[in-house]
């Protein structure tokens, strides 16, 4: 059954290690990253971005995917179904079709609408029983057309935030969506240990998980990162394993054409990398 990622954040936190965040873009994709995290035992946080949720056929049909596969391949670590990068409007939808959590990315409103409208789904999501993210500061590359460039929070306006009774907060620290370009100019971890020092056992979430060093990874732990979000490093991953299967021509192969075996490659690609970051993460056996 899915849980939201407050409790698993929190012991995350206070045990120095941080849960994924995988987004799901499909049935294989879903399906790898739940098998992953029961044969690692560890939690897990399935994210959605509004465009992914479209391409899904809407929230309800994600839901029920999530729900019959817990069931279906007994998964019995702690599941989430996070909104990632949420609209209001989009925050709303998610409530109502059954999403465990939600992320309202309120980052591009001026701070005193952020506060009012964060304010408000904190009251819905305490009442659900549901775990809510907020954003501050944007959060560089291009998500969905959302663009930024890299930006550092300013921590007092993550303290006004986290003061209003979100469960976690996603703070631009340099980070960027996507892949990080050659003059990147890394995390700032002068800003992270500001906004740690403010907001104190908040869990801090670290977007743009993909292509950040192992070193810097493990830092931002340290200095209280306990969610990291994970798409690209997945997406490429998935690419490169069915491009070499077609390249070797398996799908003229018998019926290597059927997308059971065409997909097969690309699912296990997901799983490694999957595995590997919940190893970097230090997740794996804390289910």
């Amino acid at each position: 059954m899915l849980v939201s990622a407050k409790e698993m954040l929190q012991k995350a936190k206070a045990g120095h290690y941080a849960v994924g965040q995988f987004n799901i873009n499909n049935l294989e994709w879903t399906k790898a990253i739940l098998l992953t995290a029961q044969e690692n035992n560890s939690p897990v946080i399935l994210g959605v971005s509004e465009g992914a949720g479209k391409y899904m056929c809407g929230y309800k049909t994600i839901v029920g995917m999530v729900n019959g596969m817990l069931e279906e391949l007994n998964i019995t670590v702690p599941v989430a179904i996070h909104l990632d990068h949420g609209s209001y409007d989009g925050c709303m939808k998610c409530i109502e079709a059954g999403f465990s959590s939600i992320m309202f990315d309120g980052s591009h409103y001026p701070i005193e609408e952020n506060v009012a409208k964060t304010r408000e789904l904190v009251a819905i999501c305490a009442e659900k029983g549901m775990s809510l993210e907020a954003e501050v500061g944007a959060i560089g590359g291009e998500e969905d057309g959302v663009v930024g460039k890299g930006e550092c929070a300013d921590p007092n306006e993550c303290k006004a935030i986290a003061d209003l009774g979100v469960d976690m907060l996603a703070a631009g620290i340099g980070n960027i969506h996507g892949k990080y370009p050659e003059n990147w100019a890394g995390l700032s971890f002068e800003t992270l240990d500001a906004i740690q020092a403010l907001t104190g056992d908040m869990p801090l979430v670290l977007h743009g998980g993909s292509g950040i060093p192992e070193d810097m990874i493990k830092k931002a732990i340290d200095l209280g990162v306990a969610k990291i979000n994970v798409n690209t490093e997945c997406q490429l991953a998935f690419a490169a394993a069915t491009r070499e299967y077609i390249e070797a021509g398996k799908d003229l192969q018998g019926k290597g054409f059927d997308p059971r075996k065409l997909l097969a490659p690309g699912v296990e690609a997901i799983k490694a990398t999957v595995k590997e970051k919940m190893e970097l993460f230090g997740s794996i056996n804390k289910a």
